[in-house]
């Protein structure tokens, strides 16, 4: 789907604040409420708008402990791909799993309480996981930047 200036702005605004009525868009981008809505179903239609979310804020229920892990595989066979990626996906702790390239074979984005809760997390959740070679990770001390939006 080739996206217009108009397709932009409406995922813009969207991407700041995704509960804004069609009539609120409709008067930012001069356009009918109409026009707003049917932009808004063909770029959910065809995939452009996965969801809608909330974004909560980690400090407010008291998950503000941020790890990355770097996970190896044992070995990189197809069946231990599969079988990493379908247990990892069963964990809530893991807010993002990235396959990636270089040294590490996944990079994990965890979000627990505390280190206490981290340690639990590892001892009996992640190393449980089969065919898993070695972790290394590494803990938030701040977070500079954070955003959802796509630039567009």
């Amino acid at each position: 789907m080739k996206l217009d200036q108009i397709d932009r702005k409406l995922l813009k605004l969207l991407q700041s604040d995704s509960k804004q009525t069609n009539k609120a868009i409709a008067l930012q981008l001069n356009l009918s409420v109409t026009a707003v809505f049917e932009r808004i179903k063909k770029l959910e239609n065809n995939g452009v708008i996965n969801k809608y979310v909330a974004l909560v804020k980690k400090d407010k229920v008291d998950k503000t402990f941020v790890a990355f892990c770097h996970i190896k595989l044992s070995q990189h066979l197809q069946d231990y791909v599969i079988q990493f990626e379908k247990e990892v996906n069963k964990l809530t702790e893991v807010i993002e799993c990235h396959h990636i390239s270089g040294e590490y074979d996944y990079l994990l984005k965890v979000v627990v309480k505390d280190m206490e809760d981290f340690r639990e997390f590892m001892v009996e959740k992640l190393t449980k996981i089969k065919h898993i070679g070695s972790t290394h990770s590494m803990f938030v001390i701040s977070e500079v930047k954070h955003t959802t939006a796509i630039s567009i």
